[in-house]
């Protein structure tokens, strides 16, 4: 009998709980985007890189592996999108209406500006927020799926939760025409 046999720590990622994840990984993906609709498409290409193929976790922590696929396929996006042109939108003025839940117009202006704001913030602060403030994930698991120490996690998170704040807070500007 050798050393012990290492895949015993793995578990696999159950594609039937994929679907207990979802909500914060999309609220993930809006706060990365800054728009509803990309976050979508990055979800759903998250989604579909996962579902794959079978994949294999060391830790017990899906939502930090699903959010460090997000994150890498959201950076590998932009990438791309640098390489291409532009996209421009068919019809500006159709929206999808959701009817799973009440539309209260006044909430989706706030949460479309505050995710506008988040989206704005340099990576390494934004992908702090969201990892902490959006998905859920406690300053140990944060660090893990970003691969920083805890510490940093804690400094990032201040400056970036003061960042938003002072966006937040700051009178529009008015255009005049």
């Amino acid at each position: 009998m050798g050393g012990g046999d290492s895949s015993a720590s793995l578990h696999r990622l159950e594609p039937s709980r994929l679907g207990d994840h979802v909500d914060r990984l999309f609220r993930a993906a809006w706060a990365l985007c800054g728009r509803r609709e990309d976050a979508e498409d990055l979800v759903q290409e998250t989604y579909a890189l996962v579902l794959a193929k079978p994949r294999w976790l060391r830790r017990d922590d899906d939502l930090g592996y699903l959010l460090r696929v997000l994150r890498n396929t959201h950076v590998s996006s932009l990438r791309a999108r640098g390489r291409r042109p532009a996209e421009v939108p068919l019809d500006d003025r159709a929206e999808l209406v959701d009817h799973r839940v009440e539309w209260d117009p006044e909430a989706a202006i706030e949460a479309g500006a505050l995710f506008a704001v988040i989206a704005q913030l340099p990576a390494p602060f934004r992908e702090t927020l969201v990892a902490v403030d959006i998905v859920g994930l406690s300053y140990r698991e944060a660090g893990a799926a970003l691969g920083v120490r805890e510490s940093t996690i804690t400094t990032r998170l201040h400056r970036a939760r003061a960042r938003v704040a002072s966006e937040l807070v700051r009178p529009p500007t008015v255009n005049h025409v």
